[in-house]
């Protein structure tokens, strides 16, 4: 992020702040006139819960775009972990495969062999007459 950007962004949520002491002004309003002793003035609460409202729309505005700039710009969003942890497991995946093939291969040949032999042992030869 540059440093254009970070000032802006700062200025952003500069203003945010600025807004979310305004929004708790405007409560607090509202809130002593519900308890004026003379009653609330409906026209004063209307303005008031409705100026509420609008900040608190245009804060959840601004916050959502300023995370997602802020996304944006983690280098970890460019990491290559997943596909390396990914493609480590998959090598691990793979020795092991071929570990066990190896295990086969050792029991197996040899036992071939050994069928093999007793058979061609046993069998008599074209050439013998």
């Amino acid at each position: 992020m540059d440093s254009q950007t970070q000032n802006t962004s700062l200025q952003r949520l500069q203003n945010v702040e600025k807004t979310v002491v305004r929004v708790l002004e405007v409560a607090g309003g509202v809130m002593d006139e519900l308890s004026n002793p003379t009653g609330p003035r409906k026209e004063f609460i209307n303005n008031h819960c409705r100026d509420f409202m609008q900040m608190i729309k245009d804060i959840q505005f601004t916050l959502r775009n300023e995370i997602k700039s802020a996304c944006e710009y983690r280098p970890f969003e460019k990491s290559d972990y997943t596909c390396r942890i990914s493609n480590e497991i998959c090598l691990s995946k793979l020795e092991h495969t071929l570990s066990q093939l190896d295990l086969i291969t050792q029991t197996i040949v040899p036992q071939y062999h050994h069928a093999h032999d007793s058979t061609t042992s046993s069998a008599s030869s074209p050439m013998d007459f």
